[in-house]
């Protein structure tokens, strides 16, 4: 029901009543419209356009078919906070975001070396990304740094793989800006293709999941997506370059 292409489709309030629905699946089975167009914060239209983007006609359809797509999922939801999870791989278990990682991979073989490029906990995966990518026989290294300088010395003939979880951050757009003056191809890993730094990057993959945070502001969002997508994209270079 939530394909990556429809969720791809959403904007930004769309996203927002897609989040929460995800969280709050128990509930929104008994909502009327404006009772979850309330709860969001959003309009009745926009929830329609939500339904209609999933391919309902309306939102008693919407009900309807979300009611069967829980009762499929149902013996998966043992664990606490699996549901978010289980979302993101029927979401990408298809050919459409296969052939997104697929040219996500044409465009990283093509590059001499790898730039991984995260702040906070994306700072920890770059690092991550960067090993497991050299593990594979791709030259890589990691950027964890919000002031480390870009030159064009080390954006010729690299591609720079910029990790964020919001897409918002504004060292990490300043990254981007710094890689594209220097003519290195960006390719960003993000929470939402609407981001800005989705926009300036070359190439987007997206995961949807929900951004979480706690007292204080802290990003506790799952990174499991951003993993996945990580190792599935160096396990296809691994075949591609073998």
């Amino acid at each position: 029901m939530f394909s990556h292409a429809a969720i791809a489709s959403l904007n930004n309030l769309e996203v927002m009543v897609y989040h929460y629905v995800i969280k709050n699946r128990d509930k929104v089975m008994y909502m009327t419209i404006r009772e979850l167009a309330d709860a969001v914060g959003v309009s009745t239209t926009t929830v329609l356009r939500f339904c209609r983007k999933l391919n309902c006609e309306g939102y008693s359809e919407f009900r309807v078919r979300f009611k069967l797509y829980l009762e499929q999922e149902e013996p998966q939801q043992a664990n606490f906070g699996a549901g978010e999870v289980i979302s993101f791989f029927k979401s990408v278990n298809n050919d459409e975001f296969d052939a997104l990682l697929d040219r996500a991979v044409d465009i990283i073989s093509s590059s001499e070396r790898i730039i991984f490029v995260g702040a906070g906990t994306s700072g920890a995966l770059a690092k991550y990304g960067a090993r497991f990518f050299s593990n594979i026989g791709k030259f890589s290294n990691h950027i964890d740094d919000p002031y480390f300088p870009v030159t064009s010395d080390m954006a010729k003939n690299a591609l720079a793989i910029v990790l964020s979880v919001s897409g918002e951050t504004e060292e990490i757009l300043r990254f981007a800006s710094q890689f594209n003056l220097h003519h290195c191809k960006v390719l960003s890993i993000t929470g939402h293709e609407h981001s800005r730094l989705s926009k300036l990057a070359d190439f987007n993959l997206s995961w949807h999941a929900p951004q979480t945070r706690i007292t204080g502001g802290y990003d506790i969002t799952t990174q499991i997506p951003v993993i996945y997508i990580l190792e599935t994209l160096g396990r296809k270079l691994a075949r591609k370059i073998a």
